[in-house]
This record gives C-alpha cells, structure tokens and sequence, in this order.
C-alpha cells in the first residue's frame, strides 16, 4: 500500500492528475468515471464559436448543394 500511495503521490500532478477509481461494482466504478470526464470538461471552458450571418448562410448553402450531389 505504501508503494501505492508513493506512486500516485510522485507522478499526479494539479495538471494532469490520478483518480483512484474502485473496481468492485462496475455501475459504481463507470460512473465515478463519467463524473470525472465531465468535470474535467466543464472546466475547460469550451463555447461554440461566434458565426456571422454571412458565413451561417454560406454554410447552409453549402450543406444543401453536398446533400443534392449523386452519391
């Protein structure tokens, strides 16, 4: 254990961190996991990007002559 304990302490760091996730009940250890995937995401701040009218009309022409192609 105490080997355990000094690995995950020397190699987590605050940037790329160790979870410890028990593998006893597999529903329980998924979804600790799921739970630690959409924290780290929430956390990087992501939006959708800002398109101009311009450019949305432009990609819907798009989409609609791609769509109208043979395949």
């Amino acid at each position: 254990m105490a080997a355990f304990e000094a690995a995950l302490g020397a190699t987590s760091t605050p940037w790329a961190p160790w979870y410890v996730i028990p593998a006893d009940h597999k529903r329980i250890s998924q979804a600790l996991i799921v739970r630690v995937l959409v924290d780290t995401i929430k956390l990087l701040g992501l939006s959708w990007p800002a398109v101009s009218e311009e450019a949305h009309r432009a990609n819907l022409e798009a989409r609609r002559a791609l769509e109208a192609e043979d395949e």
